[in-house]
């Protein structure tokens, strides 16, 4: 039996390890989006950026599948059951270039444990080190009354632990990043919102075989409500829905790459709540957002916790 995880055709003790492949990725700390890899990273603000300000952040994200699906969204018989934990650390650094205009540089390095089982013990894995790098060094920004605007460069550097053929904890490629998207204001008082970011990801051939990831287009944002109080001591708090979505829009390609692959294609659409706390007296913001997957192909299918905190360091 052949099954297809990510970026190639194995067979099923090889499969599993792919599978780790499309998990790990760089999931940089999502409260300011500084990235968005890993799907359901980004949430309620996924199409703004902050205030001019030095911002620290952590991110732990707990990824869990045991259903993989085909070309056609049908579900294999695999036996599966793959957790993978991530912490990204990372930094973002926010400047007032006047009239509204903001423009920022980002960067972030995840930490990642992964452990895959199957129904053969060959084929069980267990991984942990660093993942791949991501680095934004151009995210520009316009804040008027009632939307935000944003436009932005980034890349993803081979910097994990791959194994061609094996995998590992990155994906062993370069990966270019180009993002716009936006939030819009309903009301004066900014309550109500809906925000999204849309990226178009173009990927490299991987190190040591010949196989090129096909580009993706992915979709992350979510609608919501603030709750505000008039003391300070009280947190913000914004609650709402976020969802995802990403589709592949070039083959997959190289001679490594099996016949059985070639125009294969994949999709993965989520959603799932989100709850933030916006903390004045610590300059902190905490966010928990949990997403599913609702339908998928030629992918595994699993859910997302995701938990952050943004601190603010500098003014």
């Amino acid at each position: 039996m052949k099954v297809r995880i990510s970026n190639c055709v194995l067979s099923a003790p090889a499969g599993l390890t792919l599978v780790v492949l499309a998990l790990v990725w760089s999931s940089p700390a999502e409260a300011q989006q500084i990235g968005h890899k890993v799907l359901g990273s980004l949430g309620l603000f996924a199409g703004s950026q902050p205030e001019s300000g030095l911002y620290v952040m952590d991110q732990f994200a707990s990824y869990g599948a045991n259903e993989v699906f085909d070309r056609e969204g049908h579900r294999l018989p695999v036996g599966l059951d793959v957790d993978a934990l991530s912490n990204p650390i990372g930094f973002q650094m926010t400047f007032n270039l006047g009239r509204s205009v903001y423009m920022n540089v980002s960067a972030a390095a995840p930490i990642a444990h992964v452990s895959a089982q199957g129904s053969r013990p060959e084929a069980s894995l267990d991984a942990f080190g660093l993942g791949d790098v991501y680095v934004q060094p151009a995210k520009v920004g316009w804040k008027m009354p009632q939307a935000d605007i944003v436009a932005s460069y980034a890349f993803y550097a081979p910097t994990g632990l791959y194994v061609p053929r094996n995998g590992g904890i990155g994906l062993g490629q370069w990966t270019h990043e180009f993002s716009l998207g936006g939030t819009v204001y309903f009301d004066r008082a900014k309550a109500w919102n809906v925000s999204a970011l849309g990226s178009y990801d173009l990927n490299q051939r991987k190190e040591g075989i010949d196989i090129t990831r096909g580009d993706t287009i992915q979709v992350q944002g979510g609608a919501g409500k603030t709750f505000r109080s008039d003391s300070k001591n009280f947190p913000r708090v914004d609650v709402g829905l976020v969802g995802y979505g990403l589709w592949q829009v070039r083959d997959d390609r190289g001679t490594a790459l099996p016949s059985v692959l070639r125009g294969a294609r994949d999709l993965d659409l989520g959603l799932g709540p989100e709850l933030d706390l916006t903390i004045a007296p610590i300059r902190s913001r905490m966010s928990v957002r949990y997403c599913h997957d609702m339908a998928v192909k030629s992918r595994q299918s699993g859910q997302i916790l995701v938990i952050g905190i943004t601190i603010l360091a500098r003014s």
